[in-house]
């Protein structure tokens, strides 16, 4: 399966004013235009002949797996309320990178938006917390809180931040790929200059671990890596192959830092305009179309890791994540403290966690 380079869990590229993004801003701004008439306005007044259509931004590729799973996710819409409610999918980025189409939801241009859950931050900062470093233990862990009736709980808890989380989907756990050098401690990232999203929190923990961590952006990391300007990065298995990092990257070490979701997000204000009967059914689909991500994403990262090994990638796993673990603690402490929303997110994600232990 090959898909277009685009970064895992962050979409593609970055604010700006190039040609794509003018003709984001043209498309946003004929939305705007006739938004919300394009059928009924609320979910009341929708009939399968006068539908209340939901516009969805996305700026992943199509044939990403989680681009499929939205797919799913509008065909599922649309059967569960026989043709009364309509998700209009935009990908590949056709209104703009994250931060836009953030923007648009705030704006009402769009209705609902799949966006990597730290870029919310700006609008609640407890969504920091899913960028620092070692908040869940496993994949096992992170499933078991991310499915809990407290994260639940919390996804709809921002309704006064402008947006309701419906559902998340998995992208993976990053972790440390580099060019020749196993990482199996974290004295052996000293010195080496890694490439990270521009992100404040994978900036400071990566700094912490004594690495030189450079911002840039994602396509132009092959290149930098293929010459040496870089000496490693860090993301999922899948950029090894689907992004060909594996060429000039020769070792992938398990250091599975972050586990950072995508999240659906609804605008409060079309949340409002959906009935209680229909506001479950489309928690229903979404939470369906997670599932089927779920079973998707392990496929593909199957997939990822052995088209990697016939590249030539070492991968190790005898990592000492303790070591990263505690060596990375202070900047999960400094988070909690400067933004009483991270702290009181990691309460929430801690109390699911007791709870699953004690089931």
């Amino acid at each position: 399966m090959t898909q277009r380079p685009v970064e895992p869990s962050r979409g593609a590229g970055s604010p700006g004013l190039g040609r794509r993004s003018f003709g984001a801003l043209v498309l946003a701004s004929a939305l705007a235009g006739c938004a919300p008439a394009s059928g009924a306005r609320t979910s009341a007044g929708a009939t399968r002949e006068n539908p209340l259509v939901l516009r969805l931004a996305n700026n992943l590729s199509e044939d990403h797996v989680t681009s499929r799973a939205l797919a799913s996710f509008a065909e599922d819409v649309e059967k569960r309320s026989d043709g009364r409610l309509l998700v209009r999918i935009y990908g590949n980025g056709q209104l703009g990178a994250e931060p836009d189409v953030l923007g648009q939801l705030n704006r009402g241009i769009v209705d609902m938006t799949r966006v990597s859950a730290p870029g919310l931050a700006t609008y609640d900062p407890g969504y920091h917390t899913f960028g620092l470093p070692y908040v869940f233990n496993s994949e096992e862990e992170y499933y078991a809180v991310m499915d809990s009736p407290e994260m639940a709980e919390y996804f709809r808890s921002t309704a006064d931040a402008g947006f309701l989380g419906l559902t998340y989907y998995s992208s993976g756990a990053r972790s440390f790929y580099t060019r020749n050098t196993p990482v199996r401690t974290p004295e052996d990232l000293r010195g080496l200059k890694i490439r990270v999203q521009d992100m404040r929190s994978q900036t400071d923990f990566v700094g912490e671990l004594g690495a030189a961590p450079v911002v840039m952006a994602f396509g132009d990391t092959y290149t930098s890596l293929q010459t040496g300007l870089l000496d490693g990065a860090e993301s999922n298995e899948t950029v090894l192959t689907q992004s060909a990092h594996g060429e000039v990257a020769h070792v992938f070490s398990a250091t599975e830092h972050t586990r950072i979701p995508d999240m659906l997000v609804i605008s409060t204000d079309t949340w409002q305009r959906l009935s209680s009967s229909d506001r479950e059914l489309l928690t229903a689909a979404a939470r369906a179309s997670t599932e089927r991500q779920k079973a998707a994403w392990a496929r593909t990262i199957d997939q990822s890791i052995t088209g990697a090994r016939e590249m030539g990638v070492e991968f190790v796993t005898d990592v000492d994540t303790h070591a990263f673990r505690t060596a990375t603690r202070p900047v999960v402490e400094r988070y909690a403290a400067k933004y009483p929303e991270v702290a009181d997110l990691l309460s929430v994600i801690e109390s699911a966690r007791n709870r699953g232990a004690a089931t």
